[in-house]
């Protein structure tokens, strides 16, 4: 290859390397598989390898991928959270081991471990006390994600136990089991709302919630597999680890000291065998050297350690010819385009759909009708093609081309910049559409109308009955009782529900009302800064992007959605209807809880501001004072509290509380 042609492959492999790279840790919905992005990587590699003038510091294979947000506070790693090497071949574990004795003088162990698949964190420990918790973040900074941490139960706030020392660090994996998984987007389905993909996204999304609340909600775990600091009791990982299991931390009982590659194989070809039967999802073995001072020894390269390597598992896969490609429409608009395929058998089912996510998923793979395509099912709801075997290919195939116009509606398509998906904007007169935001409308964690699921809500439409939600506060029972399914009782039952909803707090009437890119905890946060509908129809763009959470592309979302003189009419009708359309004051929401109690405040908080919690103490008849004395009844401590406080608090016995405690008491948790 000459060096031009060469240069215009890796500037196009980087590229396409870190849109993977910014689907898999940001958004959590990747298009491609594992050993997919391996065989991109692995091609940069020898591509720069070959023509080491073309490289570059910011390169994929010289940088790790990043998982930061604007969401969250960062801060720097004591120790850089660096991605390990893969490999799919047991030749190049014999490799890696001769690598290593090669480099390293002494008995050389290794310690396996299963690669569990989930969110990597790292958490921060000070005289036994859990200080903060961070993501991999670009591996040298994290998000700080402590307060969701601190929600998972398999994870200490503090530690007892021998050799513990004043300061640590221990990294592990944030997990959803199998089993949770499936009920959460079980609950998904009920609630109009898309299943997660798999685990591994659904529990790097619910470590990224701004509402702590629902991540407790989600059940999530986490396994220990990394013991850092400079006071360690043993100098090597194996025994490091099993202290740290002595010391309250869940170290999953499968790790395994092997004395040869030998061993690591056997291990290896255990684990494949027996994957299925885990509560958790897996996706390959970690091997590590034991011995802490031949990984010091060994060092690292920019991007991963020398002294570990990860074998990864292929997901199961099956040989199937593409019938067609069909285009379904959501509630938002957005066009996913799903491949028809003959049935074949795949993971224990009979697949004969899958994914194909969007128009660049299509490009990339060059799909053809009939064509004889690979099927992947690991850890995915719905199967997804990951490749082709061109030998089956005809000669006069047709080529696979996204939709132009709504398969529903005949509108054209929409593609913003920055977007990966298409999306159909005649969202007031397109039926899917229509009809999926009055699902979402009607769902659990909106506006919980019980009754009317999809096929009452297809009957109501096709019978013109309802044309949007508000037509829903029109109905009488008088109505639905002629209706196909449809009863005297069923009838009540339905209107009964749609007249309960009126009192739905604000909040979940902004998430009800279906604005493209506000989900719940955005909604949660706008109804707090803009108290009445009337206010957030008013609302610009540099004051919504003013809030923290709030980025430009959700701004404009608002902005457009309250723009438009049909949504206004709609807004007009629930007013009319009676629906709560303005958040309750602090007067209102005030109580007695904190009658006779004086409360000192210290720290930065994430849920309200310090001025917020001294009105909500004095509402709530409690008094608030600046300083700690024998009569402060508890301490409400956020980030950073100062150090003098904490001192006279600890002198004096007196109780400190954090946010969620706070807010529990008060009755708003």
């Amino acid at each position: 290859m000459k060096q031009a042609d060469a240069e215009d492959r890796i500037k196009k492999l980087r590229k396409e390397i870190k849109e993977h790279n910014e689907r898999y840790y940001i958004h959590n919905v990747p298009v491609i598989s594992d050993f997919e992005y391996d065989l991109l990587v692995n091609e940069l590699e020898t591509l720069e390898k070959k023509f080491p003038e073309l490289a570059d510091d910011d390169s994929p294979t010289r940088t790790v991928g990043s998982d930061l947000t604007n969401e969250f506070r960062q801060f720097t790693h004591p120790y850089p959270m660096l991605s390990l090497g893969n490999t799919y071949s047991e030749q190049e574990i014999m490799d890696f081991d001769a690598r290593i004795r090669k480099a390293v003088s002494g008995i050389v162990e290794y310690v396996c471990e299963l690669k569990f698949d989930g969110a990597s964190v790292s958490l921060a420990y000070v005289k036994g006390v859990l200080k903060r918790a961070l993501t991999r973040g670009d591996g040298s900074k994290g998000d700080d994600v402590t307060h969701n941490i601190r929600t998972v139960r398999s994870i200490p706030e503090k530690i007892t136990g021998n050799n513990v020392p004043d300061e640590f660090i221990i990294r592990g994996e944030i997990l959803l089991s199998k089993e949770v998984f499936n009920n959460l987007n079980e609950a998904r389905i009920r609630d109009a709302i898309n299943p997660f993909a798999n685990p591994r996204n659904a529990a790097a999304g619910t470590l990224k919630l701004l509402d702590p609340g629902i991540t407790a909600a989600r059940k999530l775990d986490c396994i220990f597999y990394f013991v850092l600091g400079e006071d360690l009791p043993f100098d090597n990982h194996y025994e490091n680890l099993k202290a740290a299991s002595g010391w309250g931390f869940r170290v999953h009982e499968s790790i395994r000291l092997c004395k040869s590659p030998g061993e690591v194989m056997d291990y290896i070809r255990h684990w494949e065998a027996e994957r299925e039967n885990l509560p958790y999802e897996i996706d390959g073995i970690v091997i590590k050297v034991n011995s802490l001072s031949m990984q010091k020894e060994l060092g690292n390269t920019a991007k991963s350690p020398r002294w570990a390597i990860a074998f990864k598992y292929k997901a199961e896969q099956a040989l199937t010819r593409l019938l067609s490609v069909s285009f379904q429409v959501g509630r938002t608009g957005t066009v996913t385009p799903v491949a028809n395929l003959e049935p074949v058998l795949l993971a224990g089912t009979t697949v004969k759909r899958a994914s194909l996510h969007n128009a660049d998923q299509i490009a990339l793979l060059d799909l053809h009708v009939n064509d004889m395509v690979y099927v992947e099912k690991g850890g995915e709801i719905i199967p997804k093609i990951v490749g082709i075997d061109h030998s089956y290919r005809d000669s006069g195939s047709i080529k696979v081309t996204f939709a132009e116009n709504c398969p529903e509606c005949g509108t054209k398509l929409v593609k913003n910049e920055g977007e990966a998906n298409h999306y159909c904007p005649n969202y007031l007169h397109c039926p899917p559409q229509i009809k999926g935001r009055i699902g979402h409308f009607i769902s659990r964690k909106a506006m919980d109308i019980d009754g009317l699921g999809e096929e009452t809500i297809d009957l109501l439409y096709n019978s013109n009955l309802i044309g949007n939600f508000a037509d829903l506060y029109k109905l009488h029972a008088g109505q639905l009782i002629p209706l196909e399914r449809l009863g005297e009782k069923s009838a009540a039952n339905i209107i009964k529900s749609i007249r309960l909803s009126l009192g739905v707090p604000y909040h979940r009437v902004v998430y009800a009302l279906g604005i493209r890119h506000v989900g719940e905890t955005v909604a949660k946060i706008i109804a707090k800064k803009f108290s009445s509908i009337d206010d957030l129809m008013e609302a610009n763009m540099e004051q919504l992007t003013a809030i923290r959470e709030i980025g430009p592309r959700i701004a404009a979302s608002i902005v457009s959605y309250f723009s438009d003189k049909d949504n206004i009419e709609i807004i007009r009708r629930l007013k009319s209807a009676g629906i709560t359309l303005r958040e309750e004051t602090k007067a209102e929401q005030a109580g007695n809880s904190l009658t006779g109690k004086t409360i000192v405040i210290s720290g930065l908080f994430y849920r309200n501001s310090r001025e917020e919690y001294k009105s909500i103490i004095e509402n709530n008849r409690g008094k608030y004072s600046s300083s700690v004395s024998k009569n402060t009844s508890f301490i409400l401590a956020g980030e950073n509290m100062g150090q003098s406080k904490l001192e006279k608090a600890r002198e004096l016995g007196i109780r400190i509380i954090n946010e969620t405690e706070f807010l529990g008491i008060i009755g708003e948790e």
